[in-house]
């Protein structure tokens, strides 16, 4: 009896171990539980920690919570110029309604991102289609990242996805066409950069000829004041020589003078003898005719 008794004690505790473990959920902060009742999903846990559910009768299935991220496959595009480019991006996602994504994707992470891949190529295509190949080029600092993710809109919202982020890794030509893009490329800056040293040499030499005639025009001022300031100072040399010999003592004094330094002058290059004729004013000053 006492061994009857243990063995049913014994069993009676394995089932409550089993009842227990089939009946207690637990939550990662990571995941969801998602509560399945004959096939039907009637709740959902979506708070970490330990929950409970009828055992042999519910059913529990993790979902994932985090971000996910996919590196889409490598796709050709073409843009508005008919210009063939390579492009290479990763998509930031996450599951937004686990009942929306079991339902439509049985919960296969592999069905969502094939589902992603598809509407974000179709995304990029559009966007792609409506740019030039350099206008692509000079949008890769985020714009064109930010056109393709709010082209894609709320179209993964029925799957229960919402998408976070698109980023290009690469948009590229396709290596035979590169070599002509750079030519081309390398051509315009340098038409661009010829441009900028054409203005740049118009615009000096239009400085400098204001210049020169800024200086012409100043020079020929001065000229002129100094012509009008020498005309003045001789004018007045005049008026006081006239007004120091106004009388006939100091004239006579100035014409003495004067004629001294005409013999002076006459007397050079070892010449001593000065010859006048008795009736040149100088000889008349001399003798004091």
């Amino acid at each position: 009896m006492k061994r009857a008794g243990r063995a049913a004690a014994g069993l009676i505790l394995v089932m409550v171990l089993i009842l227990l473990g089939s009946s207690v959920v637990i939550t990662y902060p990571d995941e969801y539980q998602l509560i399945r009742q004959f096939g039907e999903i009637v709740r959902i846990v979506d708070i970490p920690g330990v929950s409970f559910k009828i055992p042999f009768v519910q059913t529990s299935a993790s979902v994932p919570r985090e971000l996910q991220i996919y590196d889409i496959p490598k796709s050709d595009v073409i843009t508005r110029d008919k210009k063939s480019m390579i492009a290479d991006a990763f998509v930031l996602w996450k599951i937004s309604d686990p009942i929306l994504f079991t339902r439509h994707l049985n919960g296969q992470i592999a069905q969502a991102q094939s589902r992603i891949s598809a509407s974000v190529f179709s995304s990029m295509k559009s966007v792609i289609s409506n740019m030039d190949q350099a206008e692509i080029i000079e949008n890769r600092n985020g714009k064109l990242a930010l056109d393709i993710k709010e082209n894609i809109g709320n179209s993964l919202d029925g799957y229960g996805i919402i998408v976070l982020a698109v980023e290009t890794k690469s948009l590229d030509m396709p290596d035979d066409n590169k070599q002509a893009v750079y030519d081309r490329m390398i051509s315009e800056r340098n038409n661009i950069a010829a441009s900028f040293t054409a203005q740049g040499n118009s615009s000096a030499q239009k400085i400098k000829n204001d210049t020169v005639k800024e200086v012409s025009v100043m020079k020929s001022g001065a000229l002129a004041e100094a012509e009008k300031i020498k005309a003045e100072g001789e004018a007045q040399y005049m008026q006081i020589l006239s007004h120091a010999y106004n009388d006939v003592d100091k004239a006579d004094f100035y014409n003495f003078v004067r004629s001294l330094d005409a013999a002076k002058s006459s007397l050079k290059n070892g010449n001593n003898t000065l010859i006048l004729d008795k009736s040149s004013p100088m000889a008349q000053i001399f003798y004091g005719y």
